[in-house]
């Protein structure tokens, strides 16, 4: 199935989800959200409210979809979603927002979503080496796609998987270079973490950049 086709079966589920078995046209959907939409950017607060809790199961299912294998032990998918709901209910208090479209707040609440996750990922792996433990370098993929995406990026397998490929031919020590990096690690606590020289460390995270640079993701770390 062709990207656009996927997507077009993706928002015809997303509007039967919405708006129930009885449900309006997709004009009279979209005219009606869009409504809620400008009423929000406007502060109107019955409007916020409504949006929440319209499109809960929608961030529901972005979260089932974008969270992966890897991150699950790290993540809550339940804690993910109200961390969503407190961001855009925040930012639609504060005009953070503005939303053309529902596909806007679609696209933005995977944005959140993906970002999220990756916070608490990250997180989780500090916990764990600060309590003496060494990490499995999992889910790195999903981290590194993260940092690449955009509002109007949908989630790309393709992407996540050539990105996973490269990992593959890197060196042990290499993917817990990229990991601790993306973990927020300076290079001189990556050097102390390793037990390496930090010349060294800034030398072979050097090399490791340009054996990368030809990726959208070399420089992520």
């Amino acid at each position: 199935m062709s990207p656009r086709v996927a997507g077009e079966t993706r928002n015809s589920e997303i509007s039967q989800l919405l708006c129930g078995s009885n449900a309006m046209t997709d004009l009279e959907f979209d005219a009606e959200i869009n409504e809620l939409l400008g009423r929000a950017s406007a502060g109107d607060e019955s409007a916020i409210a409504e949006i929440i809790q319209r499109f809960e199961p929608e961030i529901r299912l972005i979260a089932r979809r974008q969270l992966s294998a890897p991150l699950r032990p790290y993540v809550d998918s339940m804690d993910l979603v109200q961390a969503v709901h407190e961001d855009l209910l925040v930012g639609l208090r504060e005009g953070k927002f503005e939303f053309a479209s529902k596909g806007h707040l679609f696209a933005l609440a995977t944005l959140l979503v993906r970002r999220k996750s990756a916070r608490l990922w990250r997180k989780h792996r500090r916990q764990q080496r600060q309590s003496g433990m060494r990490p499995a370098p999992d889910g790195l993929a999903d981290v590194i796609l993260s940092q690449q995406a955009s509002e109007d990026h949908e989630f790309d397998v393709s992407t996540r998987d050539e990105i996973q490929h490269v990992l593959d031919q890197l060196e042990p020590d290499e993917r817990e270079l990229i990991a601790l990096r993306l973990e927020g690690y300076s290079t001189a606590d990556v050097a102390r973490q390793l037990g390496w020289n930090p010349d060294v460390t800034r030398v072979r995270l050097s090399r490791l950049r340009q054996r990368l640079k030809n990726s959208t993701w070399g420089k992520s770390f």
